[in-house]
């Protein structure tokens, strides 16, 4: 299930375990609602639960830098695994969002290759 907080003026964007079009529109809806009516400074998506993302997660993404940029605010992504990772630099998004490093995946990366 998805989950919408905010904090210290973020906006929290808890993802599901799959991401495909048939999530994507709620999510957008729920977070645009937030971004716009909660006036949130900066968005923060959080993979860590998510296991499968399909293009639509890179439109959930795009939809709200898009929409937190035009007041000055950043996404920031972060327990996203090397998969999602992959999709996010594939689909040159990690050049506009800002990807939070976890020391532990990378620890872990390290010992995986």
């Amino acid at each position: 299930m998805e989950e919408f907080k905010i904090i210290d003026h973020c906006l929290m964007v808890r993802l599901p375990e799959e991401i495909d079009h048939h999530r994507a529109g709620y999510i957008c809806e729920q977070a645009d609602w937030y971004i716009v009516k909660k006036k949130v400074d900066h968005v923060v998506f959080d993979f860590e639960n998510t296991r499968f993302m399909d293009s639509s997660g890179v439109g959930i993404i795009m939809g709200r830098y898009k929409k937190i940029s035009c007041f000055g605010g950043k996404v920031y992504i972060v327990h996203a695994d090397r998969q999602v990772r992959r999709i996010l630099r594939l689909s040159g998004m990690d050049r506009i969002v800002e990807v939070v490093e976890d020391q532990n995946e990378k620890e872990r990366e390290k010992y995986e290759k």
